[in-house]
C-alpha cells in the first residue's frame, strides 16, 4: 500500500486583526503629523506678525528722529499701513531722569479694538538741538 502524503495548503497573507491593527497605528500616526504641523502653520503665522508688528514700532521711532519731533508726554494712539495690513499702536511717552530724554514706549496690535497685541518696543529719544 502507498502511503499517501499530506500536502498542506499554506496560506499567505494577513489576518484581518493584523490589517486593523496596522490600520490603527498608521491612523494615530496621521493624527499626531497633522498636528504638528497645524502647530507649526500657527507658530509661523504669529512670528510672522510678531516681526512685521516690531518693524512698525521700529519705523515710529525711526519718523520721530528724522522728523525731530519731540513727543508730549502721555499716551498716543494711532495706526500704520505695512505687508498689506493696518496695525494700530499705542504710543506712552515718559520723562527720565534726563530733560533732554525721554522715554517712548510702542505697543502694537492686530486688531482696531487693541485686544490682540503683537510687540512692544521701548526707546530713548534725545531733545533735538539739545
Amino acid at each position: 500500500m502507498k502511503k499517501m502524503n499530506k500536502t498542506h495548503c499554506r496560506q499567505y497573507g494577513f489576518t484581518l486583526v493584523e490589517i486593523l491593527v496596522a490600520l490603527s497605528i498608521i491612523a494615530i500616526a496621521m493624527g499626531a503629523l497633522m498636528k504638528a504641523s497645524g502647530d507649526d502653520a500657527y507658530s509661523l503665522s504669529y512670528l510672522k506678525q510678531k516681526s512685521i508688528g516690531h518693524w512698525v514700532a521700529m519705523n515710529e521711532v525711526v519718523r520721530l528722529e528724522v522728523e525731530k519731533k519731540w513727543p508730549s508726554l502721555g499716551t498716543d494712539k494711532d495706526d500704520a499701513e505695512m505687508a498689506g495690513h493696518t496695525w494700530y499702536w499705542t504710543r506712552t511717552t515718559e520723562k527720565t531722569a534726563s530733560a533732554n530724554i525721554r522715554q517712548v514706549s510702542f505697543v502694537i496690535y492686530a486688531d482696531e479694538n487693541r485686544k490682540h497685541n503683537v510687540a512692544h518696543l521701548v526707546s530713548y529719544l534725545i531733545k533735538p538741538n539739545a
